[in-house]
């Protein structure tokens, strides 16, 4: 995990894209235990509180559990939300904008819809 203090984005929710990027790369397994408030805090020299308010973020969002004595958990089904939430998000800012520049420079959608076959099929995974 890396953090950024002088980043426009504040350290909570750095804390919460890094925990769910985690979940979503499968780094975080889902009913696999997250490191602790106080672990992460120890570690990146972070205020426990900062660290908290980012996992609580999760915790609302349905992503991870807390076990009251034993730690936070990653919930069942965290990585399928995200990776839904991934794809909305990627449909209305990727393509969108790909759709709005092609039509912008006169493309077809016969003519995308080939560029995008052509790409995919030579684009590696």
């Amino acid at each position: 995990m890396h953090f950024e203090a002088d980043s426009v984005v504040p350290l909570y929710q750095q804390i919460a894209t890094q925990f769910e990027a985690g979940i979503l790369s499968g780094a975080f397994a889902e009913g696999e235990q997250i490191p602790s408030t106080t672990m992460v805090a120890h570690t990146y020299q972070l205020n426990p509180a900062t660290v908290l308010k980012g996992m609580n973020r999760l915790v609302d969002a349905g992503l991870i559990e807390k076990r009251r004595g034993i730690g936070m958990f990653v919930c069942a089904g965290a990585q399928a939300q995200l990776q839904q939430q991934a794809q909305a998000d990627f449909y209305q800012q990727q393509v969108a904008a790909l759709v709005k520049t092609a039509k912008q420079l006169g493309i077809t959608q016969a003519a995308l819809q080939a560029a995008i076959e052509k790409g995919w099929a030579h684009v590696g995974d």
